[in-house]
C-alpha cells in the first residue's frame, strides 16, 4: 500500500483538514499519478456537506486531477512513465453493460465507480479523490494530456469541460446554428468556448448585466440579459440549442420562448427540482425539447482534451493552495471565483 496525504472532510459540518490514507500499488492496467493540479468543482462542496443525502466520509474530494505518471503496470500501453495525464469524474465501471460497449460509462447500467464519495468495486473500500499527492487508477480512465497545454487551466477540463462539451457534441452543435449559454460560471465559461469553436453563434445569456463585458472576451458574440423582458421577448424563437448551466433549482418557461421550432435546451447544472413547473404548451406548442446531460463516457474525454489541444482550449482558473480549500469552498458560494479554482497540489507539502 502506498501511504498518501490529503484533505478530507470527516462529517457534513467539520472542514476539510488533513488526512492520511492508502492507496493501492498498482496492478497489471492501472497508473499511478503524482497529482499536480485538481480543479474545484462545486459538486465537491455539495459532496462534503451532504446537500445531496449520499455522502460517505471520510470523503477526500476532487475528480479534475492533472498530473504525472510515475508508474504503470506491466500491461498498461496508453501512457508512460513521465507522461502528463488526467483523471475525471470516473475511475471505473462495469465494463460490459450497453453503456459501457458504447463507450459511455457514465451512463453505466451498473452504475460507475465515481472518483470520490463511492466503493471500490474491488475490495468495496471508500474511492478517495484528488485532494491529495497522488492517485492510481485503471488505465482505462486515464486520459493522456499532449504537450503544450497550460496544465492548470487543463484541470477543470475533466468535469466543467466535458460536461460542456458533450451536449454541445451530441445535438450536433456547429456552423449556423444560434447557441445560448444560460449561466456564466464554471460550466458557462467554458460552454462558451466550445459552442464558438464549434463554430456557433454564441449567445451568453445571464441575469448580471456586470458580466457581459466577461462574456464578450471569452468569445460570446453577444449578451442577452433574462431580467430584461424587452430583450427577451425579441430574440423570442431564436436559438437552435440553450445550454443551461444554472447549478441551482430554476425557472425555466422563460428560455423556453428563446427556442426555435425543433429546439432543444439542455441542463448540465442542476440536480435538484425544477420549480416552477414547466408549462406544457412552451414544449408543445413548438415541438421543444428539454434534455439532460451528464459528463463524457472516456473516449469523448479523450477526444475533448485533443480538441482543446488543437484550438489552445482551457479553463480560466484561480490557483490556490492546499490550505485555502475551506476559504475556496465559502468564496465559490457568493459566485466569487472566474472560472474555477484549482488547488496547486505542491502546497500540499507546506504546513496546514
Amino acid at each position: 500500500m502506498i501511504h498518501t496525504h490529503g484533505y478530507a472532510a470527516q462529517s457534513a459540518t467539520s472542514a476539510l483538514a488533513p488526512f492520511t490514507f492508502e492507496r493501492r500499488e498498482p496492478g497489471p492496467r492501472d497508473v499511478r499519478i503524482e497529482i499536480l493540479y485538481c480543479g474545484i468543482c462545486h459538486s465537491d462542496l455539495h459532496q462534503a456537506r451532504n446537500d445531496w443525502g449520499n455522502s460517505l466520509y471520510p470523503m477526500v474530494p476532487g475528480h479534475e486531477i492533472v498530473g504525472r505518471v510515475t508508474a504503470v503496470g506491466a500491461e498498461v500501453s496508453a501512457v508512460a512513465v513521465g507522461d502528463h495525464a488526467g483523471v475525471g469524474c470516473m475511475v471505473d465501471s462495469c465494463r460490459r453493460c450497453a453503456a459501457c460497449e458504447d463507450g459511455l460509462e457514465q451512463y453505466c447500467e451498473k452504475g460507475a465507480t465515481w472518483t470520490y464519495n463511492a466503493k471500490e468495486r474491488v475490495g468495496g473500500g471508500l474511492a478517495f479523490g484528488g485532494y491529495s499527492e497522488r492517485i492510481v487508477v485503471d488505465e482505462q480512465f486515464v486520459v493522456r494530456i499532449p504537450d503544450g497545454l497550460d496544465l492548470k487551466g487543463v484541470a477543470p477540463l475533466f468535469c466543467a469541460g466535458i460536461t460542456t462539451y458533450s451536449p454541445l457534441r451530441h445535438w450536433g452543435v456547429g456552423p449556423g446554428q444560434k447557441v445560448g449559454v444560460i449561466g456564466l460560471g464554471g460550466l458557462g465559461h467554458m460552454g462558451v468556448k466550445f459552442a464558438k469553436a464549434f463554430g456557433a453563434e454564441v449567445t451568453m445569456i445571464t441575469t448580471s448585466p456586470d458580466k457581459a463585458a466577461d462574456a464578450l472576451r471569452l468569445g460570446a458574440d453577444e449578451v442577452l440579459l433574462s431580467t430584461d423582458r424587452a430583450a427577451m421577448a425579441k430574440r423570442a424563437g431564436r436559438f437552435h440549442f440553450l445550454l443551461d448551466t444554472v447549478p441551482n433549482g430554476h425557472d425555466l418557461n422563460p428560455y423556453m420562448g428563446l427556442l426555435k421550432r425543433d429546439g432543444t435546451l439542455v441542463l448540465v447544472g442542476v440536480l435538484t427540482a425544477l420549480e416552477p413547473a414547466l408549462r406544457g404548451i412552451s414544449l408543445i406548442g413548438g415541438r421543444r425539447r428539454v434534455a439532460g446531460s451528464a459528463i463524457g463516457g472516456m473516449a469523448e474525454t479523450r477526444e475533448m482534451i485533443d480538441f482543446c489541444a488543437a484550438h489552445g482550449i482551457v479553463s480560466d482558473i484561480e490557483l490556490v493552495p492546499m490550505q485555502a480549500v475551506n476559504q475556496a469552498y465559502e468564496r465559490m458560494l457568493k459566485g466569487d471565483v472566474k472560472y474555477r479554482f484549482v488547488i496547486d497540489m505542491a502546497s500540499l507539502k507546506r504546513p496546514a
